[in-house]
């Protein structure tokens, strides 16, 4: 959950400037019809069934405007909720609830999308060993509510940002000149604690990962053959991480040749939203 605390420190700014994005003076449609403040309520309906996911942020963007500003649900992020439910009803300055509509739907619906797509995809691997990884190939400006939504729905995050890990990719390889001198360069300078993961995307640049000590070892746009092929070839010597082409249809096929993990891009930059509305506002007595 996104509360408190963390709220404050890493997503508020995130918050406010989508904010600033949408108003940048002033928000002329509300203030002419309310040219004074009074409270009033509206309700969250969900208008398609999935997973709902975002309803910290969701309040949090009205609680920006208007400090007051309360949503009752019985609902929690994870829910699986139906086409039609009213999922609360948020209270505030009728205001704040004008301007901050929109900002507060776009979060909850990408991130409802993100949660529902993440668990469609994990429920294909119930029974296996294989773990379900997103990756970075995220929106500009909404990594942590991607990444909160991809844990929401099931899955588990592969390293947050650059700073979280030592992925060594085809042009790092490139930059150091061979695999061997990547992993070698990654180790004098990375702390220890931290795990090196390489690419490779043929059998003779697995045998090079192994010998050269890779703590985890990413098998890159293969067929099922030749990935069945570099796992055997590890034998338990790295970890394993599929990743390229992974679509659902593929997940079984794939967590059945016994890879450690399987990353997949599409969780977050091709999901569909999941659609709700605020409707009928209204002035309280």
């Amino acid at each position: 959950m996104l509360n408190g605390v963390t709220m404050k420190i890493n997503v508020d700014d995130y918050i406010i400037n989508t904010l600033k994005e949408d108003i940048t003076s002033e928000d002329v449609s509300t203030n002419a019809v309310m040219p004074e403040n009074k409270t009033g309520t509206a309700q969250l309906i969900c208008k398609q069934s999935g997973i709902l996911c975002g309803l910290d942020v969701f309040t949090r963007t009205f609680k920006l405007l208007d400090e007051n500003s309360c949503f009752e649900t019985e609902y929690k992020d994870g829910d699986k909720i139906e086409k039609g439910t009213v999922i609360g009803v948020i209270r505030g300055d009728i205001k704040a609830i004008l301007s901050g509509e929109r900002t507060a739907l776009n979060y909850l619906q990408r991130m409802s999308g993100i949660a529902t797509m993440t668990r469609e995809y994990a429920a294909e691997l119930e029974g296996y060993k294989t773990t379900l990884l997103d990756t970075r190939k995220t929106t500009p400006n909404m990594r942590p509510f991607e990444k909160h939504a991809v844990k929401v729905g099931g899955g588990t995050n592969h390293r947050y940002n650059l700073s979280d890990g030592v992925l060594l990719k085809d042009n790092h390889i490139g930059a150091a000149g061979s695999i061997t001198n990547a992993i070698k360069m990654a180790k004098a300078y990375a702390p220890f604690v931290r795990k090196i993961e390489i690419e490779t995307e043929t059998l003779e640049q697995v045998e090079e990962a192994i010998n050269a000590g890779a703590d985890i070892i990413m098998l890159d746009n293969m067929d099922n053959e030749t990935m069945k092929k570099a796992v055997e070839m590890i034998d338990g010597r790295a970890q394993t991480e599929c990743s390229g082409n992974v679509t659902k249809e593929r997940l079984k096929e794939i967590a059945e040749i016994g890879v450690d993990f399987v990353s997949c891009g599409a969780l977050t930059h091709s999901a569909p939203i999941l659609d709700f509305s605020l409707k009928n506002l209204k002035p309280m007595e």
